[in-house]
Order: C-alpha cells, then sequence, then structure tokens
C-alpha cells in the first residue's frame, strides 16, 4: 500500500476506486508537515453529498478509535463499496503526536471545541487545531451523510461502554440515530447535551448528518470490547445506509436485548468535585443507583483527620462515568449519572 502526500486540494474523494492519502497541513513551528492519514473507497453507486466517514483520534489519547478504523482500512475491499466510506484512523495528529487531549505540542487546542466561526480562516485562529476544523469542513462535509465520531474516556474519565448523540428537532433522523446507536452492541446509548460550543459532532448534526459518538473505553489503554463495539457499529452504518455490501447479525448488548438509554440533559446529572482530592469509587460504572446514594468518596489529604466527602447520585439512574485518575481537580464531574429514556424505535 503506497500512502501519496497531497495537500487538501489535491484530495481525491468522488473517482471510483481506492485512494490511500496522507493529507498535508503545513506545521506551525518547524519546516514541515502534520500529515493526516486518509482513505477513501467509493463504489459504483456513489451518489453527490452521500457517504460515511470514521474519524478516530479528535482527542490525541483515545485510542480504541484509531484501532477500529486501522483495522477497517485493511479490511475493507473496493469491489464491497457501493457509495463512499473515508476512513481517518487518526484525525487529531498534533495531539495524537502528543499523546494528549489537546495539541499540546503545538496550538495547546481541543479539537473536539475548534469547530467554531472562522476556524482556519483568520490568524486569530489559525494554528493546526483550527485547520483540521477547515479541512473537514471544506473537504469532509460535503462527502457524507453518515458521520462517526470514535471516542473514549482517555484519561479524564471510565465510562461504561455508551454510543451517543444528541437530541435533533428532526424525528425522523432521531430514529435513525437511534437505530444506528443499537448497532454498535454497547449496554448503554446515551443522549446528551448540547451546549458546548465548537464539537464536531454538534456541527455534523446541525448540517443534517446521521452523527453518532462513543465512549469506548478509559485509561490510554485500548479496550477490547469498545473495539468490537466500534468495528460493528461502523460497519453496520456503512451497510444499513447503501454504502457497504454485506449484512450483519447482532452483537452485545444488541443481541441479548439488554440495552438502555440513558439522557445526561439534566444539570443534576453532574456531580463536580467541591474540592481537590483523591476520588474512590465504591460502585462500576453500569451500575443503577438512586438520588442521594453515595457512589463514591472523595479525600482530602490536607485534612487527614477528616472523614471523606460523600460523593452521591443527584438523580435516579446508571453510573455512566467516574474520574478515572485518583488525583481530582475541583469543579471536575467525578460522577455522572443517566436518566434512564424509552427508546424511540421498537
Amino acid at each position: 500500500m503506497t500512502r501519496m502526500i497531497v495537500p487538501p486540494s489535491q484530495l481525491d474523494l468522488e473517482s471510483p476506486g481506492r485512494r490511500d492519502y496522507w493529507v498535508s497541513l503545513e506545521h506551525d513551528s518547524i519546516w514541515g508537515e502534520h500529515l493526516i492519514p486518509l482513505t477513501v473507497l467509493v463504489g459504483p453507486q456513489a451518489k453527490p453529498g452521500q457517504g460515511l466517514v470514521a474519524f478516530g483520534s479528535n482527542h490525541g489519547n483515545e485510542y480504541e478509535g484509531p484501532v477500529v478504523v486501522k483495522k477497517l482500512l485493511r479490511e475493507m475491499k473496493a469491489e464491497e463499496v457501493l457509495g463512499r466510506i473515508i476512513l481517518v484512523p487518526v484525525l487529531n495528529v498534533a495531539a495524537f503526536r502528543a499523546g494528549t487531549r489537546e495539541s499540546t505540542a503545538d496550538d495547546r487546542v481541543n479539537l473536539n471545541r475548534a469547530f467554531v466561526d472562522q476556524a482556519g480562516k483568520v490568524p486569530s485562529l489559525a494554528g493546526i487545531t483550527h485547520r483540521i476544523a477547515a479541512f473537514v469542513r471544506d473537504h469532509i462535509w460535503p462527502q457524507v451523510h453518515v458521520v462517526i465520531d470514535l471516542h473514549s474516556g482517555g484519561e479524564v474519565a471510565r465510562f461504561a461502554p455508551c454510543v451517543n448523540f444528541h437530541p435533533v428537532d428532526n424525528p425522523a433522523r432521531g430514529r435513525q440515530i437511534e437505530e444506528a446507536a443499537r448497532w454498535f452492541g454497547a449496554p448503554l446509548v446515551m443522549v446528551y447535551q448540547n451546549r458546548t460550543p465548537g464539537l464536531l459532532p454538534s456541527e455534523a448534526e446541525n448540517l443534517g448528518k446521521i452523527t453518532l459518538g462513543t465512549e469506548l473505553g478509559w485509561g490510554s489503554a485500548v479496550n477490547a470490547e469498545g473495539v468490537r463495539y466500534g468495528r460493528q457499529g461502523v460497519l453496520a452504518a456503512a451497510i444499513h445506509h447503501g454504502q457497504l455490501r454485506g449484512q450483519l447479525q447482532p452483537i452485545g448488548h444488541h443481541a441479548a436485548g439488554t440495552q438502555r438509554k440513558v439522557e445526561i440533559v439534566d444539570r443534576e446529572c453532574f456531580v463536580p468535585a467541591p474540592f481537590p482530592g483523591l476520588y474512590e469509587p465504591l460502585l462500576e460504572c453500569g451500575a443503577t443507583v438512586k438520588r442521594g446514594q453515595v457512589v463514591g468518596l472523595l479525600h482530602d489529604f490536607c485534612r487527614i483527620d477528616e472523614e471523606p466527602h460523600p460523593v452521591r447520585a443527584g438523580v435516579d439512574g446508571i453510573a455512566l462515568a467516574q474520574a478515572w485518575r485518583a488525583r481530582v481537580e475541583q469543579g471536575q464531574h467525578i460522577l455522572v449519572v443517566g436518566q434512564e429514556r424509552a427508546w424511540l424505535t421498537p
């Protein structure tokens, strides 16, 4: 396999066949280039504006996504592709190289907050992270209608494995998104608040695309179960939305009928640390909890003789996420509880 090094303007995402690229964006501080790996497969039934993109490494220390997409770009055959499939195993190459959530060695920007007005177009927003956002906007969005952004908890939080999306105003598209989410096979499908500015999934949703995110692992490791769910979900979306030949059987909690849908829109779902300390979880993520139940303890080692602070669930529901590292900062969300909701589809 030979990868061509090209600037974004020389990408061919429309001609039939398979092409493997390094997409070149100028480096900010050395005489060199950032190279984004991208593979495109275009089949005989490809339509303008229709296709699927799967991104790994929106954040640089979340590794299930890159592994999933790397597996798929080796598995997928051009002759099996009907429409258009774009695979980007490492989108945020600057953060991935540093092994950090943000692009710490470059502009210190979080790519999943960089989809803001004029990103990559004006001098104040001209660093590599905002230029990656501009690349996605200018070259990927016009070619696809299905967007999968594969995340995990990195070093921030431990999650019960889940697939996630925001509430959307269009009921038909909401049902399409929910159905695609269920095919990953993860135990939980999460609907989350859409107030944070600059999110890649928010922009894709606002453009009317079928958009899914995930939380497939934690700890800057590679979770085998998360990789399995991610691979299944991307393949299922490609097949069910007309981009890939084939059939799949449900796996995991989808096959078992044990998936649950949770929502973390209400402020009470989030428990911030009232002071910096060490967090001790008492229950595993995925456990059912009641409002007021003690789920963890926050220890203050500057007041070593005091009792630990009880971390209580703010709502009835499922413990979706907890702090991964023991040491937490004041204000950090150390517990997130999802409220169980009914499915839109049977």
